[in-house]
């Protein structure tokens, strides 16, 4: 698989792929597309993808425009890395960045909601940090928080983790 991700023929050089030409309808056409659990559409001056839970990323005020390599691209609004509101250009794989990005939020915030009952002090990408008594074990934790959404059918989850006395990295 790692031969044909270099060659640009593997899954995820597909799902870019498939993001990237629906998202590309979408504003052309201002219409509604669905590819890989996702639906794709351009209103209200918005590219709004929403993720398999539901939950929706935006992108204000959409365009087609050429990109610097001279294809076509889809540009919108956003803060750039002057650290102002400028016109920004993506494509594909970066689309698909946010996507993964935004996916693994959600499945944190299911966990986090599944660990209610614990006291939860922070946690940081994908890790949970939680004060304990000692008679509490990390396999009880871990096996909430391999808990799959409805949402994700099929999505095989594990966690895993450790006891200390003070936060560290493992």
């Amino acid at each position: 698989m790692v031969a044909d991700l270099a060659s640009g023929t593997g899954l995820f050089s597909l799902l870019s792929y498939s993001v990237m030409i629906n998202n590309l309808n979408a504003v052309r056409y201002k219409s509604v597309e669905e590819t890989h659990g996702l639906r794709i559409e351009c209103r209200s001056g918005l590219l709004q993808i929403t993720l398999p839970s539901g939950r929706k990323l935006n992108y204000v005020k959409p365009r087609i425009e050429l990109s610097k390599y001279g294809s076509e691209c889809v540009t919108y609004e956003g803060v750039g890395s002057t650290k102002k509101w400028e016109r920004l250009e993506s494509y594909g794989p970066k689309f698909v960045e946010n996507i993964v990005q935004a996916t693994a939020r959600d499945i944190l915030a299911f966990a986090l909601e599944n660990l209610k009952g614990y006291k939860v002090v922070m946690h940081i990408h994908d890790e949970v940090v939680i004060e304990a008594s000692s008679d509490v074990k990390v396999e009880d934790i871990g096996n909430i928080m391999s808990i799959t959404p409805k949402w994700a059918e099929g999505l095989i989850l594990n966690a895993d983790g450790y006891e200390t006395d003070f936060y560290q990295k493992d």
